[in-house]
């Protein structure tokens, strides 16, 4: 008898045992309210453990620098506000798999040595950062090496009055496979800014009025950036020194000024750029130092200069393009061309199809005199609507002396291809 009760004596316990830690791995709801127990996330974290959530409700909290070194959920009701005082920076990330979402942070202060931000990861994977609202921020989301994670439906509106004191609205430095999407940003130093930055993803994002760049791409190989609109920047996409960089169905729209590109190229290698929407732009491209490129499928629309493209570039290829009322078409800083141009559409073009194949018979030399001549004497740009200059173009063309002889198009359409932007 004594036998048999010891043995429901060991189960119970263990029963209880199992119970007890059941009830520990159930995740809690912490509330932290400006009128109850909890009243700022700082004091939430040292209560929470592992897989809590950390409801913030409706008020202004002032909480200096927030460290989240728990992997938690924070997420903010209607009104609830992070303010840095325009001093602070406000949160900081250490461990992985954080979710912040449903906040707004606002007032960060500036900080030339520490690069203070809105929210920053440090050393962590597996992390969400979405639907929050950023305002007059110094940076706004910051990931430093930081892998697997999400960047996703955010407005940032940055304090960008010049450059030298504005930081970046979406900022990644040695980081890999992240994912932004969805976000809105402005009135930043660049809106979305990659150095050190491979296989990620960039889609579907808002980035206009920025101070410098939409986005900016350094030393970061395998991204894709595609669905985006980036509008009334210096530059709207800026890659420099990236290699395998794909770059699809995005708008590029107003990036215009004296020095203003849509999409500007430097020393950038194998990429793809296709299927893209270039509007009004001061350059719709700029390449330089850049080799074995594919334009495909890109509409080219009331730009400035539609492609300028340096002479220093090799394997450039442009197919199937609509290159649609330009001031000029292409130019280029030499009379050497190894680049090719085949089969694209140009409203320019006064050739005629005999044989009804849908390509011209005779071949379009799209770089004109008069680009040549701007290109080494700005001010000529005076002369553009000229007689005498029509007469110089018809003239170059038909016997090139000046612009490249090879940089043509041998068989440009004679009607539009469809883009799907």
């Amino acid at each position: 008898m004594l036998i048999l009760n010891t043995k429901y004596l060991r189960f119970a316990t263990l029963l209880i045992g199992l119970l007890c830690m059941s009830a520990a791995s159930i995740a809690r709801d912490i509330i932290v309210s400006k009128d109850g127990s909890v009243q700022n996330i700082t004091e939430a974290l040292k209560i929470a453990h592992k897989g809590d959530r950390i409801i913030v409700r409706k008020g202004i909290y002032i909480d200096k620098q927030i460290t989240v070194d728990k992997s938690v959920t924070i997420t903010g009701e209607k009104g609830a506000i992070l303010d840095g005082q325009n001093k602070y920076q406000i949160m900081v990330i250490t461990a992985d798999s954080v979710t912040v979402k449903n906040l707004t942070f606002q007032n960060v202060g500036v900080s030339y040595l520490d690069d203070n931000a809105a929210i920053k990861l440090k050393d962590v994977s597996h992390c969400q950062i979405t639907n929050n609202t950023l305002k007059n921020i110094f940076f706004g989301i910051y990931l430093l090496k930081t892998t697997h994670s999400i960047i996703s439906n955010n407005t940032v509106v940055g304090n960008g009055r010049q450059e030298v004191s504005s930081g970046g609205a979406i900022h990644l430095h040695s980081c890999d496979h992240i994912t932004i999407t969805g976000n809105y940003v402005t009135h930043s130093r660049d809106g979305i800014y990659f150095e050190f930055v491979d296989d990620s993803s960039i889609r579907n994002n808002v980035s206009e009025h920025n101070i410098r760049y939409g986005l900016h791409l350094m030393y970061s190989d395998h991204n894709t950036f595609s669905y985006n609109t980036f509008r009334d920047n210096q530059a709207g996409g800026v890659v420099m020194y990236s290699n395998f960089v794909t770059v699809k169905h995005n708008q590029f729209l107003h990036n215009w000024g004296s020095n203003n590109d849509g999409l500007l190229l430097k020393e950038a290698n194998d990429g793809l750029v296709e299927q893209n929407r270039f509007l009004q732009n001061s350059s719709a491209v700029y390449s330089e130092g850049s080799n074995r490129l594919t334009f495909d499928h890109n509409n080219f629309i009331q730009n400035g200069w539609a492609v300028k493209i340096m002479s220093n570039c090799t394997k450039i290829e442009f197919i199937r393009n609509n290159f649609i009322e330009n001031s000029f078409d292409v130019s280029t800083s030499g009379d050497k061309n190894f680049n090719s141009f085949n089969k694209n559409y140009w409203t320019s073009y006064s050739g005629y199809d005999l044989d009804q194949d849908g390509k011209g018979d005779v071949p379009y030399h799209p770089v004109s005199l008069f680009s040549y001549i701007v290109n080494k004497h700005k001010p000529a740009i005076l002369l553009m609507n000229s007689m005498f200059i029509q007469f110089l173009n018809v003239a170059e063309r038909t016997l090139p002396v000046l612009t490249p002889k090879t940089l043509i198009d041998k068989k440009p359409l004679m009607h539009k291809v469809t883009v799907s932007i």
